[in-house]
């Protein structure tokens, strides 16, 4: 494995890093007071705005095929960009960027969803979690019957990211119970206009899911993604990149707060002399610098296996158990060292603890990660030791 950059590498690295200075660190006062206002910080209108900024300094569909108008870096890349852009301790994603699944698509549906979700003139939500199917994704329920020349979707879909601000959903429904989850389930491309609905979901931090509701929406035949009875195949190679990008933004985020616990403790003076010469303070910063080096070779690692086209579920799994643990002792550990100041809302890192936990819940839960790597092991599909 070589993780040297080349010069190209080092530019695009060093471009990120002035739009993050330049556009998103100085966003971080305003995050706060937004906070104590109980508003939203970015709203959609914000956050493209920013990300046309984004792409007027080439940072744009960093996982796109050229054809389609991206950079096509590759998964080694995106993580360090994630890393990077995760310093500025607010939520935010570069454009240009659309389901891996909608490529799978026929030539009408790229013109109709793909492209425009590429550009941003429309949003998608993926749909799969049901409200008694969360980690067994083979349990979904939902029906979709057939009626004529349309599917008749009746049901209700829970915890789905952008699915406030989506007009349209990739959902994945029940077409043959008899035939399981392996030959029964399909994904359809569902428009808003066709009458779905979405509420928001209260939650602790900023990520705002939604509930969708289906009541008797009508979906043509010409709107199903892949074949009738493949869904389930989608659906599973829809995830697995946010186990990676998950934990390398938690690498990003986690060193800026260990710099803000550095630069604390050296100013803080407790007995006569700075909190960073006390032992206990010591251990959490050396602490907290081994995890975040440790999960950071992690996800380099599956990037880098991603990227020579190996199948990196195994290290993918590994690195997003690891550094979702990771962020969140590291967060904890850094409001400890700032003590009744870090627990204000007047610094953001009661808002990054709100923000991480669930880095522990979505896109596979710690348990489930354990189950998938102790499995892998035991039934010998991954190797200790291994490095392809």
């Amino acid at each position: 494995m070589d993780f040297g950059l080349d010069n190209e590498q080092r530019m695009i690295l060093a471009t990120v890093r002035e739009f993050v200075t330049r556009e998103l660190l100085p966003l971080e006062a305003p995050a706060q007071r937004a906070e104590l206002d109980g508003r939203t910080l970015l709203e959609p209108a914000d956050v493209r705005r920013l990300q046309q900024k984004a792409r007027a300094a080439g940072i744009w569909g960093l996982l796109t095929p050229e054809e389609y108008g991206g950079a096509n870096l590759g998964m080694l890349m995106t993580a360090l960009i994630s890393m990077e852009t995760s310093r500025a301790l607010i939520p935010f994603s570069y454009g240009g960027y659309a389901d891996n699944i909608l490529y799978m698509g026929n030539a009408e549906q790229k013109q109709r969803y793909l492209i425009p979700t590429i550009e941003g003139d429309r949003t998608s939500c993926f749909a799969l979690t049901e409200p008694d199917t969360g980690s067994d994704a083979t349990n979904i329920q939902m029906p979709a019957v057939r009626d004529g020349p349309c599917w008749v979707l009746n049901g209700r879909k829970v915890f789905i990211t952008n699915g406030l601000e989506a007009d349209f959903a990739i959902v994945f429904a029940v077409t043959d119970k008899a035939k399981g989850h392996q030959g029964g389930v399909t994904a359809f491309l569902v428009d808003r206009a066709m009458g779905w609905r979405s509420d928001p979901i209260q939650t602790m931090g900023a990520w705002r899911p939604a509930e969708i509701t289906f009541d008797n929406v009508r979906v043509p035949d010409e709107n199903i993604l892949g074949e009738v009875g493949k869904g389930f195949q989608l659906a599973m190679a829809w995830i697995g990149q946010g186990r990676i990008i998950i934990p390398a933004r938690a690498v990003g985020q986690a060193q800026r707060l260990l710099e803000m616990a550095l630069e604390y403790s050296r100013q803080r003076i407790a007995f006569g002399k700075p909190i960073a010469e006390y032992q206990a303070i010591q251990w959490m910063i050396a602490d907290s610098a081994v995890e975040i080096e440790q999960v950071k070779w992690l996800v380099l690692h599956a990037a880098w296996k991603v990227d020579q086209g190996g199948d990196a579920r195994h290290e993918a799994s590994i690195a997003k158990l690891a550094g979702a643990g990771m962020i969140w002792r590291v967060v904890d550990r850094v409001m400890q060292i700032h003590g009744g100041m870090g627990y204000t809302k007047e610094m953001p890192i009661e808002r990054v603890m709100r923000d991480v936990r669930v880095y522990r819940i979505y896109e596979g839960t710690d348990e489930i990660q354990r189950r998938s790597i102790a499995r892998n092991l035991l039934k010998g599909h991954a190797k200790l030791g291994s490095w392809g």
